[in-house]
């Protein structure tokens, strides 16, 4: 019988909803579900410190203490993986799940699909993803990325909200409901009729082709724009903070400067950034634009 391995980790259990809708049409018998459980699990909801603290290390993709997987089996037919990006790369339990040799020698050979829950960036996250998959001697095969898609600085201020509070709510009953909506999370099903389908038939050559032809995955302009830049920024503060902040007080007050240098980033210095790009730029790079939409979307590397 044809075995199927699902493992996740989700914070605030978003994502566990999302890979529920996927698994609706496979029959139980043939999944394996696995949580990832960090040795020592993060707060829920976060504080600001403790928030912006994980920057560093996230960034840097350096892994941390898992418990143990109960694997069932040695191989798998097909690993499905669910992940959230925080400060756009992948959150530490699956940076540490696909560094993990037990993982890697489960994963050798094996097609992959993931499955992203987020709030609206995932382009540099997936990229590691790719990367760690490949050294893992992974076959990825689809990628599906469930966002919130409301604007960019909207969805800051909601996910900001959810997470420092643990209300998944509307702020001041003004703003939309933070993270993927319940279309899109109920959407998942219907991805999971697709690779369903791909899996039966150990096919998998067309499966990103058709997760694509739904419709229903897109990256804004704004938000390539944004991640193309973002990210080496993120480095540089990951490099600095570990570098310098060589006591607990340093690092504190490091943390600190990157806090609000990203609030200043995204709620005043990007809009305008934006704005030029959108007026002068990108309308005379479409094809580029195009091209890069059309990699990200995909699941081949560079």
């Amino acid at each position: 019988m044809k075995k199927i391995l699902v493992v996740n980790y989700s914070q605030s259990g978003q994502l566990n909803e999302i890979i529920d809708q996927f698994l609706l049409p496979f029959d139980r018998d043939i999944v394996d579900r696995l949580q990832i459980i960090p040795e020592k699990p993060y707060i829920f909801p976060w504080t600001s410190d403790e928030f912006f603290d994980k920057m560093p290390e996230t960034v840097l993709e350096e892994p941390i203490p898992l418990k143990p997987l109960p694997f069932s089996e040695t191989r798998y037919d097909l690993i499905v993986i669910g992940y959230q990006p925080w400060f756009l790369s992948p959150s530490p339990p699956v940076t540490s799940l696909l560094k993990d040799p037990t993982f890697k020698n489960i994963a050798r050979n094996t097609p992959i699909v993931t499955i992203i829950g987020g709030r609206n960036m995932w382009l540099n996250s997936q990229e590691s993803v790719k990367k760690l998959i490949r050294e893992a001697g992974g076959k990825l095969v689809g990628n599906i990325p469930l966002m919130d898609r409301t604007s960019n600085l909207v969805s800051a201020v909601t996910i900001l909200h959810w997470m420092l509070t643990g209300r998944k709510d509307r702020k001041w009953n003004v703003f939309p409901l933070p993270g993927v909506s319940q279309e899109d999370i109920h959407s998942a099903s219907m991805f999971g009729g697709i690779v369903k389908s791909a899996f039966e038939k150990q096919q998998y050559a067309d499966l990103q082709k058709e997760i694509l032809a739904t419709g229903l995955i897109e990256i804004p302009t704004d938000i390539l724009f944004i991640e193309q830049r973002a990210k080496k920024l993120f480095r540089i503060w990951a490099g600095l903070i570990k570098k310098k902040g060589s006591t607990t007080e340093k690092r504190k007050k490091l943390v600190g400067f990157f806090k609000y240098y990203l609030l200043i980033a995204l709620f005043i210095i990007a809009p305008i950034i934006l704005f030029v790009y959108n007026l002068l730029i990108a309308p005379f790079t479409r094809n580029t634009i195009k091209k890069k939409k059309e990699y990200f979307c995909g699941v081949e590397t560079k």
